[in-house]
């Protein structure tokens, strides 16, 4: 997948300021590295490599290497995790942020 900017609701970076990222990213994906401002799991379910930070108060970054020679059934619930994450972070649904991503692009 690669490196990505997620943006953030208005209002919801309350959500993850301070150690509240950290404390989410530990509560899906289980003990987290630190690397200066990022955070980091490797090898948890179909994630081979994840590092997360953010960037001023209206940006989520995101670099994220999956493991394709995973079961699908450990794909699924990566997939299922990885989407809550990121809704619990951003404070958009997974569909808004494919809506918000689609908008981004026109207008490129």
């Amino acid at each position: 997948m690669g490196k990505n900017k997620y943006d953030v609701k208005r209002g919801h970076f309350k959500n993850i300021e301070g150690d509240k990222l950290k404390e989410l990213m530990e509560e899906k994906f289980g003990e987290i590295e630190e690397d200066g401002d990022k955070l980091i799991v490797d090898d948890e379910g179909a994630i081979s490599h994840l590092e997360v930070w953010t960037e001023g108060r209206t940006g989520l970054w995101v670099d994220l290497k999956m493991n394709d020679d995973v079961e699908n059934e450990v794909a699924s619930k990566t997939i299922s995790l990885w989407n809550e994450f990121l809704e619990e972070a951003t404070g958009f649904t997974a569909k808004k942020r494919r809506e918000r991503a689609k908008k981004k692009a026109k207008e490129k």
